[in-house]
């Protein structure tokens, strides 16, 4: 060694002790943090990656939180409908025992209907009180609003909606009508000729039950008619007079396939063998109804009235139509869709229900959804995918019910259905159909507690797990690899400084050519 002024074997010392040490520092650093990417310098392609899946599981973990809330506002409002429920229950029975007239005094009639005013009240009440977070649950503030509804429309109901914009359009478009169940009598005239000392025995049956009745010769079809009538609520069949009242349509009260109208001839008296009047008179028997036209009896005869002992039925039809174009599933005149997207249930009137084509004047749709509904955000990424929105209908008294068969209010001291001297049957109806509205919304709440929040959270706390795991292997120390490391560069740095500390010796070696 000849050359004092510049030391490489110090340099390189110094250069790979330099190295050992940020080795030693880097090893020291993940091992007291924890993770292996500190600063973006340690893995730039794994940073990214990494704080991806930091904000991804973030987003998963509050949307549990969400699914959580979500599942606390439905227990409370259906805590109120709880409540409702067991209230109108209550209802069911004071209208049947008030409907027991024979032995119920004035005093006790009114008595029922303090009572069921004190229930409609509570009723009011709890719609109005049931609260979250001083939010109102039941009073309506979470149905959806609606606008532009067509007069063809009798009832509907948007049970969950999503949509982007300001609205949401929904189009009903009519396939197939719906029908009652029908067929015509034909008498021959205004009144029945029979066999002396006999009588016509007919069995007149419905969706509801039936009833056999009995008619003496020389009855009028007016009062055949009355009698079919007294029963309807027994039998649910009506009857009108027809063609210049030598006939009788009989028809189911409802529409729908489950709907019909059956008659069985138990004794024809003879009615076959007698004459059936002026020319042009139809052969007495059973007509049906033209296909076309509901309310016109077909020119053939269907069955003589001896040849009807097994009976001629009838049956309706539900209609058939699709929404927003999707088909729908349909009972009677009502049709409705169930998708992640839209869920409504559109009653037609009888008219619009009956015509083939849109539901709707001109381009107009049936209605807009224009807002409303109560928005549940159950998904990491805000967008409408992730979104679920659902109706909770008001619950006030003036709410429950519809259209055919009249609100709950109408029970009330003074209304017609009052249990005093009101309508009673009626109100039996009004009471069910009130009973089938607040069922059907807990059951829908019910469904949405089971299927749709259980599931999200099961759901997301497995891909919370994925995602952990995920961002583990990126940005997580492994201790083991990490150890062993500190363990090597510890070694080396105290390698390296002794190596250090032998070249900067070796230049003294020149001094014994010094002599």
């Amino acid at each position: 060694m000849g050359r004092i002024n510049t030391n490489v074997q110090s340099l390189i010392a110094q250069r790979v002790l330099t190295q050992n040490n940020a080795s030693l520092s880097t090893a020291l650093e993940r091992l007291s943090t924890g993770v292996k990417i500190n600063r973006g310098k340690d893995d730039p392609a794994g940073l990214i990656a990494s704080e991806n899946l930091r904000s991804e599981q973030k987003s998963l973990n509050q949307a549990i939180s969400n699914a959580d809330r979500a599942d606390q506002v439905v227990n409370i409002a259906e805590g109120g409908l709880q409540e409702v429920s067991s209230l109108l229950t209550e209802l069911q029975g004071l209208v049947t025992n008030t409907a027991s007239k024979a032995g119920l005094s004035v005093e006790e009639k009114n008595a029922s209907q303090l009572q069921i005013d004190s229930i409609l009240q509570t009723i009011d009440r709890v719609s109005s009180s049931t609260n979250f977070q001083g939010i109102k649950l039941l009073n309506g503030n979470f149905d959806f609003k609606t606008s532009g509804v067509q007069s063809g429309v009798s009832d509907f109901r948007v049970n969950a909606a999503k949509f982007s914009g300001a609205s949401l359009a929904v189009d009903i478009q009519v396939t197939a009508s719906a029908q009652q169940g029908g067929v015509f009598l034909s008498m021959g005239g205004t009144s029945i000729n029979i066999n002396t000392g006999s009588s016509l025995v007919v069995e007149i049956s419905g969706s509801k039950g039936s009833r056999e009745l009995s008619f003496a010769s020389g009855t009028s079809l007016s009062k055949i008619k009355d009698a079919i009538n007294t029963f309807s609520d027994v039998t649910g069949v009506t009857a009108s007079l027809s063609s210049g009242a030598t006939r009788l349509a009989l028809s189911s009260s409802d529409f729908g396939s489950s709907e019909f109208v059956s008659v069985k001839v138990v004794n024809a008296a003879g009615i076959n063998s007698t004459n059936n009047g002026d020319a042009g008179t139809p052969t007495r028997g059973v007509y049906s109804r033209q296909a076309a036209a509901f309310n016109t009896a077909n020119t053939t005869i269907n069955s003589s009235f001896a040849n009807a002992t097994n009976g001629v039925a009838d049956y309706g039809q539900n209609v058939s139509a699709t929404i927003n174009g999707i088909a729908a599933t349909s009972t009677g005149k009502t049709a409705r869709i169930n998708t992640d997207f839209l869920d409504v249930e559109v009653t037609l009137t009888t008219g619009e229900s009956q015509g083939l084509g849109n539901v709707g004047s001109g381009s107009s749709p049936a209605f807009y959804i224009t807002g409303g509904g109560a928005d549940f955000q159950l998904a990491g990424r805000v967008d409408i995918a992730g979104k679920v929105s659902m109706g909770i209908r008001d619950v006030a008294v003036r709410k429950l019910g519809n259209s055919t068969v009249g609100t709950l209010d109408r029970l009330a001291s003074g209304k017609a259905n009052n249990v005093v001297n009101g309508d009673l049957a009626g109100a039996q109806k009004i009471v069910s159909e009130a009973i089938s509205q607040v069922s059907g919304l807990r059951g829908r709440l019910g469904a949405f507690q089971k299927n749709t929040v259980g599931a999200t959270i099961r759901s997301l706390n497995v891909s919370v797990e994925n995602t952990a795991a995920a961002q583990s292997v990126i940005r997580d120390s492994d201790f083991a690899t990490e150890t062993a490391q500190l363990t090597r560069s510890q070694i080396l740095v105290s390698a390296s400084t002794n190596i250090l500390q032998l070249a900067n010796q070796s230049p003294q070696s020149a001094l014994q050519l010094l002599g």
